[in-house]
């Protein structure tokens, strides 16, 4: 038998794979851009799936969804680390250090020297 449907392109298949990668790229900015939309990726990744997965022969572009869903965690987590070392930077040095970098690199060496 010949399947003569044409696929339809999978619903945010291209906006997923590309919040995947933003959520990567914006892990730097204190930890909170990347992890927002990292939970938006992975939120619209899971919608995704479930629509893929009732009827996976009339969609295509399911290959980047998984890839922008895998780029999300990657990002969470690096976003989430980063956001867990500035509290920690925040709370060790205190937020007018942190906006001096003349008096960061002079309580780095205090710290060094200890």
């Amino acid at each position: 038998m010949e399947n003569n449907q044409t696929q339809e392109q999978l619903q945010n298949s291209t906006l997923i794979l590309v919040l995947g990668i933003l959520s990567i790229v914006t892990c730097c900015c204190y930890g909170v851009i990347g992890l927002i939309l990292g939970i938006v990726t992975i939120v619209l990744a899971n919608k995704a799936t479930a629509i893929y997965a009732e009827n996976p022969d009339l969609y295509s572009g399911f290959q980047n969804v998984k890839i922008g869903k895998i780029l999300a965690i990657i990002g969470l987590v690096l976003s989430a680390l980063y956001l867990i070392f500035t509290i920690w930077a925040i709370m060790t040095f205190g937020w007018e250090t942190m906006q001096d970098q003349e008096l960061m690199q002079e309580r780095i060496r205090e710290m060094m020297d200890q």
